[in-house]
């Protein structure tokens, strides 16, 4: 007699590019984040208002008060998931996945503006946050704001020199890291769906971020 054919879904088999070898991971320490922030701001005059672009969750948690918030692109680069994450999104044992800026291309954000008054503990408390590895390298990239006005916004962008840079990920790859990464913050997949969403609302929808999402999620 012939078996009844099972309903249930077949386990997803292991990943062999999964996980990742990425060596001792380091944070920096609180000296380090000082002088990064300082070399950072060192053309700032400490009076002018800051513009910061938000691609990823800068964009839908940006953790500090702005005056103002414009849809705003920048050329010579584009968003993608480049940066393991083993705290945020992720585990030494089982990395997520991050948005980083990498060279080639555009892309569209939110250009924040920080009042330059009080700045300082919100820009501290940022680099915590998005420099606690050194894996991007703070730099102050000219775009063009929705309005058409053109301003320099600080940015993080992808270090292709630091062990935690994925390069060109395949789609067996992030869809085994969607399945299983969480971290501190949560999932990899809740941050990149939120991500997703915040992009479309703003009426600026990342399509290939979208493909991506829909092609490996379970």
């Amino acid at each position: 007699m012939s078996q009844p054919l099972s309903s249930a879904p077949s386990p997803r088999l292991p990943c062999p590019d999964y996980p990742p070898s990425l060596g001792e991971s380091r944070l920096l320490t609180d000296d380090e984040l000082r002088a990064s922030l300082e070399c950072s701001l060192r053309d700032w005059d400490g009076k002018t208002d800051l513009w910061l672009f938000g691609y990823g969750s800068l964009i839908w948690n940006p953790g500090l008060p702005t005056v103002e918030a414009l849809r705003s692109r920048v050329h010579g680069y584009h968003r993608g998931l480049y940066l393991w994450s083993r705290g945020n999104r992720g585990t030494p044992e089982q990395p997520g996945l991050v948005l980083a800026l990498d060279r080639g291309g555009s892309c569209s954000g939110i250009a924040c503006r920080l009042a330059a008054d009080g700045a300082m503990p919100h820009l501290e408390a940022l680099w915590r946050r998005e420099m606690a590895m050194g894996s991007y390298r703070p730099a102050g990239l000219p775009r063009v704001l929705a309005d058409g006005r053109r301003v320099d916004a600080l940015a993080f962008v992808m270090r292709r020199d630091v062990a935690s840079y994925t390069g060109k990920l395949s789609d067996d790859v992030v869809k085994t890291v969607l399945d299983c990464a969480s971290g501190r913050y949560g999932t990899t997949l809740d941050y990149v769906s939120r991500t997703v969403v915040a992009l479309r609302e703003s009426g600026m929808p990342d399509r290939a971020l979208e493909a991506l999402l829909a092609r490996c999620k379970g």
